[in-house]
């Protein structure tokens, strides 16, 4: 192999994709790698929220150098029987900061953007220019692809961030305002609906209307007026300085290992949600992402000369157990999409919220235990018997492979 190759070679550099550059430049720093991403900026157009719980003091330290949204007071839930504050600190981190950071902190000369891959394979990269870019190991950190051997619903939503002409008077997020219309159409139907509200600074604030739908379809001009009527009617007034968009995969079964088969290529590792990486429920991915980057650098820092195929079953065998951990949440998205009607999947969600903080700590870095899964099962049913048991025998829906609209 050419002297010049890459020791590592990223393809996609989203959220994972860019994880993985950081953890490799802080923990094996005289490792080369290149970081190729098709779009003008790493990170896309997200932000990304997490329980301070969720990450170990090595995620922390992983994340340090990111300029964060920080909350140590709490956050407020509401639902039509209940509302309350938990006592969780809560994260959040916004592309734009992913993007500056990582450009600040990696090497100039180990990022290509606006870049297109063409094929991957085990000895590197092969640009869509015809450009080739030879690397000892390859990870594919591509975006997530739909397939039919999974099955599922989708979580859509659109946030906006407005800059109030008037302080909001927010000193906590609202992670799930579901008191909202539950009856709202949405595509053919109906879909379990709820606001996620976090306040950024005094005057700016971050609102994003989100549903738990059957399809991966968005009107972005009606959820565009419904965020605005929230933000209006809670006396939020002013410009809408940026604004995302999102269609999530929420899993609740099929056969991860023919999805990822459809896209292998041998002595090529798969990183990031296409690898299974997210949590089935909440479609949360920040957590598993610094997990992920920080166990690959240290694989590599251990054994130097671990080879791309070595790589591949590394991370293979991370999938694997992270789906087999996970399977609970799946078992519960079923609940979620056969069990209950659009319109009353409310009450799943207000069962669950209804239990102790650090249940639901635990549920969201997907780290429940067997007591924690006992309670969320006990008391009475939040949907018909009948259907809870046809949805447990389920294999669920085959996700819809049409691209998201």
């Amino acid at each position: 192999m050419d002297k010049r190759a890459y020791d590592v070679a990223i393809a996609g550099g989203g959220l994972a994709g860019g994880l993985i550059a950081l953890a490799l430049h802080r923990h094996v720093p005289d490792l080369r790698f290149m970081l190729v991403e098709a779009g003008e900026v790493l990170g896309g157009n997200h932000r990304w929220s997490w329980f301070e719980s969720d990450l170990s003091e090595q995620g922390d330290a992983l994340l340090a150098p990111f300029e964060l949204n920080r909350w140590d007071e709490g956050y407020d839930i509401a639902f039509p029987k209940y509302a309350k504050t938990l006592p969780t600190a809560y994260r959040s981190l916004a592309s734009e900061e992913f993007h500056r950071a990582l450009m600040e902190l990696l090497p100039a000369d180990s990022i290509r953007l606006n870049t297109r891959v063409d094929t991957l394979d085990a000895g590197g990269i092969t640009l869509s220019s015809g450009e080739r870019i030879e690397a000892k190991r390859v990870i594919d950190c591509r975006t997530f692809k739909p397939s039919a051997h999974l099955a599922g619903g989708w979580q859509v939503f659109l946030g906006q961030h407005i800059r109030c002409d008037q302080p909001h008077g927010l000193t906590r997020p609202m992670i799930m305002d579901a008191t909202v219309d539950q009856l709202a159409p949405f595509g053919n139907g109906s879909a379990y609906r709820f606001v996620y509200v976090l306040p950024l600074s005094e005057t700016e604030v971050f609102v994003e209307d989100t549903y738990y739908a059957d399809d991966p379809k968005m009107d972005k001009d009606q959820l565009w007026g419904r965020t605005q009527a929230y933000a209006e009617r809670h006396g939020w007034k002013g410009e809408v300085i940026a604004h995302e968009t999102g269609i999530l995969p929420v899993l609740s079964g099929g056969n991860l290992e023919a999805a990822i088969a459809d896209r292998r290529v041998d002595g090529v590792a798969i990183a990031g949600a296409q690898g299974g990486f997210s949590h089935p429920l909440t479609s949360y991915t920040l957590p598993f992402a610094v997990e992920n980057a920080i166990a690959i650098a240290e694989m590599l820092k251990a054994r130097p000369a671990t080879s791309g195929a070595q790589l591949a079953s590394f991370c293979h065998k991370r999938a694997d157990a992270h789906w087999r951990r996970t399977g609970f949440y799946r078992m519960l998205s079923r609940m979620l999409f056969e069990a209950a009607e659009p319109e009353e999947r409310v009450v799943v969600f207000q069962h669950f919220y209804d239990l102790s903080g650090d249940l639901v700590e635990r549920f969201y870095a997907g780290g429940s235990t067997w007591t924690d899964k006992i309670r969320i099962l006990s008391g009475e049913p939040p949907v018909s018997i009948p259907r809870a048991i046809r949805a447990l025998l389920s294999r669920g829906t085959p996700l819809s492979t049409e691209k998201p609209a």
